[in-house]
């Protein structure tokens, strides 16, 4: 979970991707519909099988979504600019929202695979500084830092047995 605050946008995702779908000759179906819907119903980290199974879970009016249709989905949402993906967990792509949410970067734990993001604004200033620097227009950035989290990099407690005792 992120404690990213969302930026007021003034078009929902849906209809964002519906003007997207549009320019593509493509139309917004209902079942990408209700993938746009439960993608940002809330801002965290997610790959295609975690909508898949969530998808599943909350279907009980008997119609389904198939996963070719959630992979493709997700594809478009990409290159609409929607979600991106930040990194590969366990073989996995890994995404997040883009569209309505502050520019960040993350940490990422290799033990865990935890994703921490944070915003940083002398990061920021320093990048647009070196961006001037060498007649650069920067219209974006994207850092990961990758290492052990906190709870991976604490020691592992330690059980005294009756022979530590001795």
């Amino acid at each position: 979970m992120s404690d990213l605050v969302p930026k007021s946008v003034s078009a929902s995702p849906a209809e964002k991707f519906r003007e997207y779908l549009e320019t593509q000759g493509m139309r917004l179906t209902q079942e990408r519909e209700i993938i746009v819907r439960e993608i940002f119903a809330d801002h965290e980290h997610f790959d295609t099988d975690k909508i898949v199974a969530r998808l599943t879970r909350s279907r009980t009016d008997g119609r389904s979504v198939s996963r070719a249709t959630v992979y493709r989905t997700i594809g478009y949402l990409e290159d609409a600019g929607l979600i991106r993906r930040v990194a590969r967990s366990n073989d996995r792509e890994v995404y997040e929202h883009d569209y309505g949410y502050p520019q960040h970067d993350h940490f990422i734990c290799q033990k865990c695979n935890a994703l921490i993001e944070f915003r940083n604004e002398e990061i920021s200033q320093m990048l647009e500084t070196i961006s001037a620097d060498h007649r650069f227009r920067m219209t974006g950035h994207r850092l990961e830092v990758y290492g052990v989290c906190a709870a991976c990099a604490r020691p592992p407690s330690r059980r005294h047995s009756k022979l530590d005792m001795i």
